[in-house]
């Protein structure tokens, strides 16, 4: 008998038990870690917060409770579901939880190998698609190559559940999905108070398909060349809804000249009368931005109007029923005294417009 023969398949008999009772231990510690809690009463409140009604789901098992966590993170972690490295959740940590009925779910990273020709990672991994897999693992794919799931053979490579095989194909032309960021834009809305906010739509970024010719030397890359790309999704602005005052419905114009309306100052019904003028206004500024504790700067608004620094349109008015730095209500939005003229005398409640719509110098 080939004694050295039957002592090495006695150890690696023995070896598969070891590693088979370590795996046994981990896999029922984790199971235990994970849902310590799962037999909570679904009733349970926590008085900090208005609770709202969260569902877990983690490996196929399911977790519904009641609690006034804050983000996806604190919930996790007041419940007691432990995280391990390679895990992922959807929404991530930081999300906040901002609807009752809401979903977390937990995907569960596993043991995985990628060969590389003769080179091979152990990773852990919670994705289940091959090229996401093999990018993880820190391997470049290049278009065309193919990554397919192989059958393991062998348990004692580290108990990998899955092998994947990459293999190249000559190719050195690789895709990058990249995001698009989605635009702002502001809206007037005559429902909402003067001076609050409202989301009226989320933005959502977009996705583009960028195709680049990549050069490795001594298997590093060393260069990438842009080709072209693609737009894969179009990104959804983010609009918000400014509450404006129901003068603004009507705005002062170019071809209007002098616009009259009724308003309301502190409690009080007056005629306004509001015309523009068109002058450069660096030395109005110089000589009252300090006194307003703004900078002795301005700028020429999408529309022409003339605004300080902090976008208040700059406003010509009587000084002794207005005084300079008073804000003011204005057809084109929010104003600030800085100026006055010889209208002043006759028409108390008259402002003047700085704006930039005769010359159309920017100035």
């Amino acid at each position: 008998m080939n004694l050295p023969r039957k002592i090495a398949q006695i150890f690696a008999f023995v070896a598969t038990i070891a590693i088979a009772a370590v795996f046994g231990f981990i896999a029922s510690n984790y199971t235990r870690n994970t849902f310590a809690r799962s037999e909570i009463d679904e009733s349970t409140v926590y008085k900090v917060g208005e609770p709202k009604y969260v569902t877990f789901y983690d490996n196929g098992k399911k977790l519904t409770v009641k609690t006034d966590a804050a983000t996806v993170g604190e919930a996790i972690s007041r419940f007691d579901l432990v995280l391990n490295n390679g895990d992922k959740v959807e929404p991530e940590l930081t999300a906040e939880i901002n609807a009752d009925n809401f979903y977390i779910n937990i995907y569960r990273a596993h043991p995985v190998i990628v060969k590389d020709g003769v080179s091979e990672k152990y990773i852990m991994s919670a994705s289940y698609d091959a090229k996401t897999i093999a990018k993880e693992a820190g391997l470049t794919i290049f278009d065309g190559d193919e990554i397919n799931l192989m059958p393991n053979t062998n348990f004692l490579e580290i108990g990998a559940a899955n092998v994947y095989k990459l293999i190249r194909n000559g190719g050195r032309t690789i895709t990058v999905e990249e995001e698009i960021p989605f635009a702002e834009q502001t809206v007037k809305s005559y429902n909402l108070a003067p001076g609050t906010e409202e989301v009226q739509q989320l933005g959502e970024v977009g996705t583009k398909k960028v195709y680049y010719n990549v050069k490795y030397v001594d298997g590093k890359e060393v260069s990438r060349e842009y080709l072209s790309e693609e737009v894969a999704k179009e990104p959804v602005a983010r609009v918000v809804a400014v509450g404006a005052n129901l003068i603004e419905m009507h705005p002062l114009t170019v071809s209007m000249g002098v616009n009259q309306y009724t308003t309301t100052v502190n409690g009080v019904t007056v005629e306004r009368k509001e015309t523009y003028y068109d002058l450069p206004m660096s030395g109005v500024m110089s000589l009252n931005a300090r006194t307003c504790g703004v900078p002795a700067t301005y700028t020429v608004r999408a529309d022409g109007a003339k605004v300080d620094a902090d976008g208040y349109v700059l406003v010509a008015a009587n000084l002794s029923r207005y005084p300079r730095c008073s804000i003011v209500e204005t057809s084109l939005g929010p104003g600030k005294v800085y100026d006055t003229g010889g209208f002043a005398a006759h028409n108390p409640e008259q402002f003047d417009l700085a704006t930039d719509w005769s010359n159309g110098d920017g100035r």
